[in-house]
């Protein structure tokens, strides 16, 4: 009888609106105990806070409709590491690389990573960001970073801490007006540095779920180098709504598609304002953009991001808006898009692994 009410829980979770179920096959198992059923859950992905409650509504209401009740719900996650392109593998310490891209600059692309990254660790997940924009590296500020990283032994790098997660930039290694006046190996050469001598997850047990790169704007040197040297398990593109946006946002989705990286979504961003004195809502940079690409090509729309004053004010400030107000609407369309991206991440085929790492 079990198997069916699991059966039953499967399918119904899986169509179960405000979830990011749907994406994924998580495992389930159920004990009952006269009508009182146990549900322990495994997901692919991290879940915390609301996103449980909705969890644990949406099963409860499956368990009435056949006369049961919701005893008691154990949600835990197994994040694995997911495929890459092809000829590369994934990195001793750390599961799943995701890149942050975008066709053009001032799109909020850095402001997005950050709070995507907190978001991510707030419901449970060991994360770390990597600013891959060599030229004009801002995650230090938005984190609140400053000083020099630790190396322990002359060779590798302590990643530094904030909020949760952990970071590294060339900005931590330079002075704040100092400009990089490279060409593009160089550059490219410094990325992969920062990435390989970082000793990602040391704060923990060693390794980390997921690392944020936050790619410079364009479709460059940069993003070749992440292509074909750094195995990346997915992609979002970041865009605002208006055309001029998408239209070069397309251009980042068709380079990943080209280089073998799957793009896992869209991201739309300053979708709408509201007014903090009247509450009226205005579609600033047109209406529904990252949408109707997102349909074009065949893709999610992971989240829509609200453009608010107070994102800019706490990014600046060092403490992102995830951080400063968590139970903002703001810090909520940052929680429910990182829902969606790593539920879509889970859905991925698993990274073939050589049978040694695999019993570790």
């Amino acid at each position: 009888m079990s198997d069916a009410i699991e059966a039953g829980i499967l399918s119904g979770i899986h169509a179960a609106p405000g979830l990011p179920l749907g994406a994924t096959d998580p495992r389930v198992r159920v004990g009952m105990d006269g009508d009182r059923a146990s549900v322990a859950l495994t997901l692919g992905y991290p879940l915390a806070g609301d996103g449980i409650e909705a969890l644990r509504a949406a099963i409860a209401e499956l368990l009435a409709r056949d006369g049961k009740q919701l005893a008691s719900l154990d949600v835990r996650h197994r994040i694995v590491p997911h495929a890459v392109q092809p000829n590369l593998s994934p990195l001793p310490r750390i599961r799943n690389i995701l890149a942050v891209g975008s066709g053009k600059g001032g799109v909020g692309k850095s402001t997005t990573a950050v709070n995507l990254a907190l978001a991510i660790a707030a419901e449970g997940a060991r994360v770390g960001v990597l600013d891959a924009d060599v030229y004009g590296p801002s995650i230090p500020m938005m984190l609140g970073l400053s000083g020099r990283p630790d190396s322990p032994d002359g060779k590798s790098i302590e990643p530094m801490r904030a909020h949760g997660v952990e970071a590294m930039s060339i900005g931590f290694l330079v002075e704040q007006d100092t400009p990089m006046i490279w060409r593009g190996p160089m550059a490219t050469s410094a990325l992969t540095q920062l990435l390989t001598e970082t000793l990602w997850g040391s704060s923990g047990d060693g390794s980390l779920d997921y690392l944020i790169v936050d790619l410079p704007p364009g479709t460059g040197d940069i993003q070749l180098t992440l292509a074909q040297k750094i195995p990346v398990a997915g992609a979002i593109v970041v865009t605002t709504p208006q055309d001029v946006a998408t239209l070069d946002a397309r251009k980042a989705l068709k380079m990943f598609e080209k280089v073998q990286v799957p793009v896992l979504g869209i991201v739309e961003n300053m979708a709408v304002h509201v007014c903090a004195q009247c509450g009226y809502s205005e579609h600033l940079f047109g209406h529904g953009g990252g949408g109707r690409m997102a349909a074009q090509y065949g893709v999610p729309l992971l989240g829509s991001l609200p453009l608010q004053i107070a994102i800019r004010e706490q990014g600046d400030a060092g403490v992102p808006v995830v951080i400063a107000a968590p139970e903002s609407a703001a810090a909520q369309a940052y929680r429910h898009t990182a829902r969606q991206l790593v539920a879509r991440l889970a859905a991925r085929p698993r990274a073939s692994m050589p049978i040694a790492s695999s019993l570790v």
